[in-house]
């Protein structure tokens, strides 16, 4: 659970810096007049962390809809039976970006170009790679947890629907 709540911070971190890398250009163009060429190309640079680590949040809870809306329509044998195997494929999963990605990182060794002042390996980039299968490795060291029913708030976070009851119980 702490795990999971450390990489939903890195990731809302990562957004946040994204969207101030972003402003700064707007602003800057607004007030100069010229555009900066470099803080689009900055910004894309964290879109595979974010996509990466967010799959580790939403695996952790259970969050994919359309799964649920299936294994749900099963009988109980059945839902067992997919879940396990999704699990086994996300651990798959897991182990071929984790091996992969470490090797694909040591190997990257181009420069990515944001600006003729701005450049920084490449390797910074691929390193989302194993990050994310390492912590999906971990979260499958929860084992059964994964295929029962978790609620916001035995993941860390606050329950929105016992917010909105306290919330309707003041007025």
């Amino acid at each position: 659970m702490r795990l999971n709540v450390i990489v939903t911070a890195v990731c809302a971190a990562i957004l946040v810096s994204m969207l101030c890398i972003s402003f700064s250009g707007a602003l800057y163009q607004v007030i100069v007049g010229d555009a900066l060429s470099w803080t689009y190309s900055l910004a894309r640079q964290f879109v595979p962390w974010i996509a990466l680590l967010s799959i580790t949040v939403a695996f952790r809870g259970g969050e994919h809809v359309a799964m649920k809306l299936v294994s749900n329509a099963m009988p109980a044998f059945l839902r067992t039976v997919l879940q396990v195997t999704t699990i086994a494929a996300i651990g798959v999963l897991g182990l071929v970006l984790l091996v992969y990605g470490i090797q694909y990182t040591v190997e990257s060794d181009q420069l990515v170009m944001i600006s003729d002042q701005i450049q920084f390996s490449q390797r910074w980039v691929t390193a989302s790679l194993p990050v994310a299968g390492a912590i999906m490795l971990v979260h499958l060291a929860a084992g059964r947890a994964l295929i029962e029913e978790t609620s916001p708030h035995e993941m860390g976070f606050p329950d929105s629907r016992q917010e909105t009851a306290q919330n309707v119980e003041l007025r």
